[in-house]
């Protein structure tokens, strides 16, 4: 659980955890792009742009305010990461279609678990009500995700003819 005492506290998670998920996205599709991973490389870019917008909401937000600067470690995060970021290693260069937006509806979910243990800790109503308006926004968005699922075809989670028998886990 999540206790935050302030809204600058707050925005101040709230905008590190988007621009993590930005950074991530556009490493992300880099990577897929070496490895001619076209549609899903497009995948990770829309996520960065969309994560982007989010940068700037957050900026808007807390633009007449003064946010703690918290270092990587004083950060208080449900996991060891940022919630909204794609853990390091569970990326595959091979990975298909309905790998990837699993691996982003993850994130999705952790993000609105990460503002939903916000508003059951948090003292203060203002904090609970900003913070509920962002996991519902992280709910919305998590619920795009699986209808985007459910419109894949049945064998995209399939890589046909694409064995790799010793896969690296990350790019060097």
């Amino acid at each position: 659980m999540t206790t935050l005492v302030t809204l600058e506290e707050l925005l101040a998670y709230a905008q590190t955890m988007e621009e993590e998920a930005v950074e991530r996205y556009q490493e992300l599709t880099d990577l897929m792009e070496v490895h001619h991973q076209k549609e899903i490389a497009q995948l990770f870019r829309t996520m960065a742009q969309i994560e982007s917008k989010h940068v700037d909401k957050v900026a808007g937000l807390a633009a007449d305010r003064d946010l703690p600067h918290l270092a990587p470690w004083e950060h208080q995060w449900l996991d060891a990461d940022s919630p909204e970021s794609v853990p390091i290693g569970q990326e595959r260069y091979q990975m298909s279609p309905q790998q990837a937006l699993l691996l982003v509806l993850g994130c999705e979910e952790r993000a609105r678990d990460f503002y939903q243990s916000v508003v059951d800790s948090s003292p203060d109503p203002a904090i609970r009500q900003m913070a509920a308006e962002f996991a519902e926004e992280e709910r919305q968005h998590a619920q795009l995700l699986r209808d985007w699922l459910a419109r894949l075809p049945p064998d995209a989670g399939k890589k046909a003819g694409r064995v790799d028998l010793d896969e690296p886990l990350a790019q060097d």
